[in-house]
Order: structure tokens, then C-alpha cells, then sequence
């Protein structure tokens, strides 16, 4: 599988979300081998998650924020979508 490349300034916003999951299991007072287990993958995986790697598939992600009580904070993703909303708009004044 091709690894993705991700430029290093939006590199950091998938750190932070790895940060932020790691937050919530550790507010949860779960361990990392209870967050594994309880998604199906492997401790590896959820350290790799935890730090934002690019190379973990979506459904490892939604699998710990399933885990933790965050899976609708999946239906988050690229709901405001301003600037597709202002193309619709400007197309719609033609």
C-alpha cells in the first residue's frame, strides 16, 4: 500500500487529533491495551493513532473513537463546508 504524503503544516492537525484521542482515553481512565482490545487492533496501531500517523486506515480511527463514546464526532468531518457553500452561491447568482 502507498504510504500518503501529507505536507508538514497539515501534517500537525492529524498530531493534534492523535493528541486529543489520547487525551479522551486517558480521561476515560482506559489503557492503551483496553482501547486496543476493545476496537480489534493492535496496541502498535493505537500508539500510531495516538501519534497521527498517516498510514493508519480511517476505520482503526473510527474503531477507537467508537470505543472512547466520539463516533459521531466522525459525521464532523467536512460537514461546514464554507468554501463549497460559497462556489454553490457564486454559481447560483449567474
Amino acid at each position: 500500500m502507498k504510504q500518503q504524503i501529507i505536507l508538514p503544516k497539515f501534517n500537525q492537525l492529524l498530531e493534534q487529533m492523535g493528541e486529543n484521542i489520547k487525551l479522551a482515553r486517558k480521561r476515560r481512565k482506559l489503557t492503551a491495551v483496553q482501547v486496543s482490545e476493545r476496537a480489534g487492533i493492535a496496541r502498535s496501531t493505537l500508539y500510531l493513532i495516538e501519534k497521527g500517523d498517516t498510514g493508519v486506515s480511517m476505520g482503526a480511527y473510527f474503531n477507537v473513537l467508537r470505543v472512547l463514546g466520539l463516533q459521531n464526532d466522525f459525521l464532523k468531518l467536512a460537514a461546514d463546508d464554507e468554501f463549497g457553500r460559497k462556489l454553490q452561491d457564486l454559481e447560483l447568482l449567474k
